[in-house]
């Protein structure tokens, strides 16, 4: 579309652009380390968990809703806006005074980052054709995995040496860069034929479907009981929303989400995958710190970075799948050869035990990185290549959305089935005599319970130290034989969390394994060469050209 815009001007924009995707996936992460110190200080526990749940939440809902709005308005008015929203929130996060201000501040961060996620890979449509847009699909995949990095080794480092309010004003300087780098080298691009009027209603029941649907996953199972009438409630109000939300869409004029998308298969399978490997990638990625510290008896700072390698791998992988995909034009034998890989290494890390070692741990998290990161890049790009110009935006965020989804589900679902096979695993473990002096040795701890909770207290390093102080000063004749119940008890317990946290890595291989099943499914078209090449598909766009306008027959109108 944008094909003589000199290559210079074009790699500048997408710098400007991954660095707003940057910070917006950064804040995913940043903020973990620093949550302990806002505790501290606004003393609002009970919200902990919102600091991060305002973010995903508004970051999520507002994705759909942006990517149609794109389609119709252009793609830079919003970007542009999303970076300043973003900022402002950063801004307003770090003076906040107390817990409700935070959370209310990081949901404006959230709703200017979901922005940004719902448009920085459909700028690359309009910069790209789809033959090149393989390369930089990868790349942005690609910032995802290096703000994971960055995030909390950043978010520590300035909690510790600054203050926590800098992992939010440290947005501002990389921001601004972002922003200018857009305002002053995207071309606007106007669309020929724009909607009489925006589907109001259909964005209020997608935003109500969506935020019941999160609230119930987020909440369900920790801070509500799944079958607990609030639960329950909630996701009867996401169903009912969901069917409403189908049957407005279906008389608008220009609906927010066209359900005519869920007639292309290529869109269908695409969605299906994304949303499998979603679940199966976040709900067992959560779990691998957990097996390093509670099973491998890694330290709680090493443990923090236990990710590092499989994210570097798929770093790697994202980036090559999206330059072999530009160089050879093909890219179902990726998708299904990454999405092979990835179950492979799950089903392996599944069968791990309480004497799996840390370079075994490594090796099976590398596998795991290079299936899934060759396989990401790839589903966005079949759906960009399946639609024309006009549905480029909420095609594409319809891709981030799904995926987003099966990462809360991942999370709430594979959550679940750790708990659940803990309570049969711990079972066992609360009539263990060794569990009453371990509760006269740390009080406060309630070990007494023997739930995974209090158990975490003794597998973790300074739990265990403190046991051990207290088994030195039994008298010599005990204290020989308390050790040695103290060590098999350590050793039924590393037992039942490497049970337990595996059983989550062999749920996420079969639901990785389905998305392998239906990956096969996946219709290859040659990805074009241009941005129009087919008959009609510029259709409706006016063209015209203004002062700084590049010429572009048979394209959008350019600002």
């Amino acid at each position: 579309m944008l094909a003589n815009i000199p290559k210079s001007r074009k790699l500048l924009v997408m710098l400007g652009v991954m660095l707003a995707l940057f910070l917006a996936a950064l804040d995913q992460t940043i903020v973990a380390t620093a949550l302990p110190r806002i505790v501290q200080e606004f003393h609002g526990l009970e919200h902990l968990s919102w600091v991060i749940a305002a973010y995903l939440l508004a970051s999520t809902v507002v994705v759909p809703i942006y990517g149609k709005l794109s389609d119709i308005y252009g793609r830079k008015p919003f970007i542009l806006s999303a970076i300043v929203l973003f900022l402002v929130g950063s801004v307003l996060s770090g003076i906040s005074r107390n817990m409700l201000q935070l959370v209310l501040f990081r949901a404006v961060q959230g709703i200017g980052g979901g922005a940004i996620f719902a448009n920085a890979f459909a700028v690359v449509g309009d910069l790209y054709p789809p033959a090149e847009r393989g390369r930089w699909q990868g790349l942005l995949g690609g910032v995802f995995g290096v703000s994971s990095i960055v995030g909390p080794t950043l978010g520590g480092w300035l909690t510790d040496h600054a203050s926590w309010r800098w992992n939010f004003f440290i947005n501002l300087p990389v921001g601004i860069v972002a922003f200018a780098a857009v305002a002053s080298l995207l071309p606007h691009i106007v669309p020929g034929r724009r909607s009489k009027s925006i589907d109001f209603l259909g964005a209020a029941l997608l935003t109500v479907s969506l935020v019941a649907l999160l609230l119930a996953l987020i909440w369900g199972g920790s801070a509500y009981a799944w079958s607990s009438p609030t639960i329950l409630g909630l996701f009867g109000t996401a169903l009912a929303g969901a069917l409403l939300f189908a049957f407005v869409e279906k008389q608008a004029e220009d609906p927010i989400l066209p359900l005519s998308l869920f007639s292309n298969r290529i869109f269908c399978v695409s969605i299906a995958a994304l949303f499998l490997v979603g679940i199966g990638m976040f709900g067992s990625i959560v779990f691998i710190p957990l097996y390093a510290q509670l099973v491998l008896g890694v330290n709680a700072t090493h443990s923090g970075t236990i990710l590092t390698p499989l994210t570097l791998a798929f770093v790697a992988a994202s980036v090559v799948s999206g330059q072999l995909t530009a160089r050879t034009g093909r890219y179902k034998a990726i998708a299904v050869a990454g999405l092979a890989l990835a179950t492979l290494s799950l089903f392996v890390m599944s069968r791990m035990s309480a004497t799996t070692t840390s370079t075994s741990l490594v090796l099976r998290m590398i596998a795991t990185g290079l299936g899934i990161g060759a396989t990401l890049p790839i589903f966005t790009l079949a759906i960009q290549n399946a639609f024309d110009h006009s549905k480029l935006g909420i095609a594409t965020a319809s891709a981030q959305l799904f995926r987003s989804i099966g990462a809360t589900v991942g999370t709430a679902v594979l959550g679940s089935v750790l708990n659940g096979r803990l309570a049969r695993e711990l079972g066992n473990l609360a009539i263990d005599p060794f569990i009453r002096l371990a509760a006269r040795a740390l009080p406060s701890a309630h070990l007494e319970r023997a739930d995974a909770n209090s158990l975490q207290v003794i597998l973790t390093q300074p739990g265990r130290g403190l046991i051990e102080a207290q088994l030195g000063r039994l008298p010599p004749g005990l204290r020989l034989e308390a050790h040695q119940a103290f060590a098999s008890f350590i050793e039924r317990a590393r037992q039942a969390f490497a049970a337990s946290i595996t059983e989550t890595f062999f749920i996420a291989a079969v639901l990785m394994g389905a998305a392998f099943v239906i990956s096969l499914f996946l219709v290859e078209i040659p990805l074009r060469k241009s941005h129009v090449e087919r008959p009609g598909e510029a259709a409706g766009m006016e063209q015209g050209v203004e002062r700084g306008v590049f010429p572009a027959r048979d394209e959008p109108g350019i600002l």
